[in-house]
């Protein structure tokens, strides 16, 4: 069944592929907003450059369109802002935007901003927690809805386990960090920078590490918002794509860039950038097949509801024809 649902993957991300060099150019369907509105998040380095650089102010200002930023502390809140919309494009994990996806929020993942190994599961020295089995009757904090929400059910369903074997504390990721490092939960599904930081800082333990269950970073557009304004979504992703190689070309400056705005320490940023890479942002299949793994092992285990086709919801939410090609 798996091979069937990524070969219609395939065949459905060509044909997008495939009638955007037939259609012929035209207008916007629709008279451009006079504002496009943007999260920034500390987990989406990108962001923060374009933010930084001022590129896409600069690229709309002839259109006379302005640009309102919006800070997202995690994957559930951009979700949430898109879902209500108050923004047009937003910072999601994959596997987190599938979620919003199937539970009728309608965006389209047109970037991949990053491909992160940005959760693990986090513990103190001192809770005797080693492995995941360890956790079966423990506090553990995690943010509903996001990637290490998911990287955490994966984890427990690989261990034998599932939700209903610990006790879940739901808490924001930085208020995560901060009960974890106050004794009030065993352990947390961490999220970089903040993750990082507890690393450094306070030396807790990534005691559960799988870089390959961390979905990747994909910027979401609303879907009506695509559909009303294609030449203006283009012209987003043609931004974030300068601020991405201005990202890769000067690391200092990204360094520096990603310290201001969270606040922390060189040490902690390097750490956050060593497990963070920018160099592939054109989404599709490679995408798609990580996030069908993910939607997948959250079908069975009970998360998403029996009987969706997941692979149809992968097909209807990567939308690659707005942004750069892959090699």
């Amino acid at each position: 069944m798996r091979i069937h649902r990524r070969a219609l993957i395939g065949t459905a991300l060509g044909a997008a592929l495939g009638a955007l060099c037939l259609a012929p150019a035209g207008p916007a369907l629709a008279q451009a907003p006079k504002e496009v509105r943007l999260d920034w998040a500390t987990y989406n380095p990108v962001s923060l450059v374009l933010k930084d650089k001022g590129l896409l102010e600069k690229a709309l200002a002839p259109q006379g369109i302005t640009v309102r930023w919006v800070q997202s502390l995690g994957s559930n809140k951009a979700l949430e802002f898109l879902n209500a919309g108050s923004i047009d494009f937003g910072s999601t994990a994959g596997a987190a935007a599938l979620l919003g996806r199937i539970n009728g929020n309608p965006i389209k993942a047109v970037y991949a901003f990053s491909r992160p190994e940005w959760t693990a599961l986090v513990t103190r020295p001192d809770t005797g927690i080693a492995s995941v089995k360890d956790l079966k009757g423990r506090r553990v904090a995690v943010t509903r809805g996001t990637d290490p929400h998911i990287f955490l059910i994966r984890a427990l369903r690989g261990a034998g386990l599932t939700e209903r074997d610990v006790k879940l504390v739901l808490l924001q990721h930085p208020d995560g960090r901060t009960a974890l490092d106050r004794g009030d939960v065993d352990a947390w599904a961490g999220l970089d920078p903040i993750m990082a930081a507890a690393e450094i800082e306070n030396g807790d333990v990534l005691f559960h590490r799988d870089p390959a269950a961390n979905t990747w970073g994909v910027l979401n557009v609303r879907e009506d918002f695509a559909k009303q304004n294609p030449d203006l979504t283009r012209k987003v992703l043609a931004a974030y794509e300068e601020a991405r190689k201005l990202a890769l070309s000067d690391p200092q400056d990204l360094k520096r860039i990603l310290a201001a705005a969270t606040k922390l320490p060189a040490p902690v940023v390097e750490r956050q950038l060593e497990r963070t890479d920018l160099s592939q942002p054109a989404i599709g299949k490679l995408q798609a097949e990580t996030i069908l793994d993910a939607g997948t092992a959250l079908l069975d285990a009970g998360v998403i509801p029996a009987g969706t086709d997941v692979g149809a919801a992968v097909e209807a939410l990567i939308d690659p024809r707005f942004g750069p090609s892959a090699p």
